[in-house]
């Protein structure tokens, strides 16, 4: 077989994406353990899921609840330990579920959703891992809160809704320098009294690394283009 041929399977593309994440660590003079690794799983189906659970990965990423009802029952009936996260915006409609089925929400943006999961979570009886998704690009057409309304919306989901609100959540402009917004998102998060910071994608997330992300999110990097 030549090298041509050959193509990485996703489990070694997981395991050469966490020897990545340890090297960054380790040149920002931090820990690997310190930075989770979300494997994105968007658009694949189960069947492609299963054998990054089988080698042992636990934290996976989703971007839409109706996908995520279609696929993670039945893995998760294999898998019972696996840790969801809703990485993708969340419509008022789908709160009900998306409190059910997951263990952290990255895409607090506003405050008819922070109410909405304020409730489900009371009425559920669930303690989710949250995070606010700041638009550090104030992009019209991206979800999130404005930079400047960040710390008083923090505030507001943790006082007035006593929410969990773990870290803050960005996606960069694509034609701008990732590393400028990873350390903007680091600033606004030290401002509003928040440790975790999910970003970096498979394109960026050594930088991310370097800033301090605690939550890096890969996907086509570990599944494959889609």
């Amino acid at each position: 077989m030549t090298g041509d041929e050959y193509q990485e399977t996703a489990p070694e593309r997981l395991k050469r994406i966490k020897v990545e994440i340890a090297d960054a660590a380790k040149g920002a003079g931090r820990s690997a353990s310190d930075v989770t690794l979300i494997a994105v799983s968007k658009t694949f189906d189960a069947d492609a899921v299963e054998p990054v659970l089988a080698a042992g990965h636990r934290q996976f990423g989703e971007n839409r609840v109706q996908e995520a009802e279609r696929k993670w029952p039945g893995l998760r009936s294999k898998f019972p330990d696996v840790t969801l996260h809703l990485i993708g915006p969340l419509q008022s409609n789908k709160v009900k579920d998306a409190v059910a089925l997951f263990d952290a929400i990255h895409t607090i943006d506003r405050e008819k959703i922070a109410r909405a999961v304020a409730a489900e979570v009371a009425s559920q009886q669930r303690r989710l891992d949250l995070f606010v998704q700041v638009n550090t690009g104030e992009e019209a057409q991206k979800a999130g809160v404005f930079p400047r309304e960040a710390k008083a919306f923090v505030d507001f989901c943790r006082n007035d809704l006593q929410l969990t609100i773990r870290g803050l959540m960005c996606i960069p402009p694509v034609e701008e320098e990732p590393s400028v917004h990873f350390a903007f998102l680091a600033k606004l998060a030290r401002e509003a009294g928040l440790d975790a910071l999910s970003m970096g994608m498979s394109g960026d997330f050594e930088a991310a690394i370097a800033l301090g992300a605690t939550h890096v999110r890969v996907g086509s990097a570990i599944f494959g283009h889609r």
